[in-house]
């Protein structure tokens, strides 16, 4: 449990700092085709289909090379 946290917190720390200091790395995530976004003047409707498949797939791949 102890090695789960830790990764996940430095993975975490990793992400924000790509955020803050190289915002061109994640500017693409939630703009992939298959993300649905319908904007109208009532609201916005915003369904990142393919980003969170994306996700999905890398945090699976990520997970299962930490239980070995």
């Amino acid at each position: 449990m102890g090695k789960l946290l830790i990764s996940v917190g430095l993975t975490l720390v990793l992400i924000g700092a790509a955020i803050t200091w190289a915002p061109w790395l994640v500017n693409w995530f939630g703009r992939l085709p298959g993300d649905i976004r319908i904007e109208r003047e009532s609201g916005t409707f915003y369904l990142p289909i393919t980003s969170m498949l994306l996700l999905s797939v890398v945090l699976s791949v990520f997970l299962s090379l930490l239980r070995r």
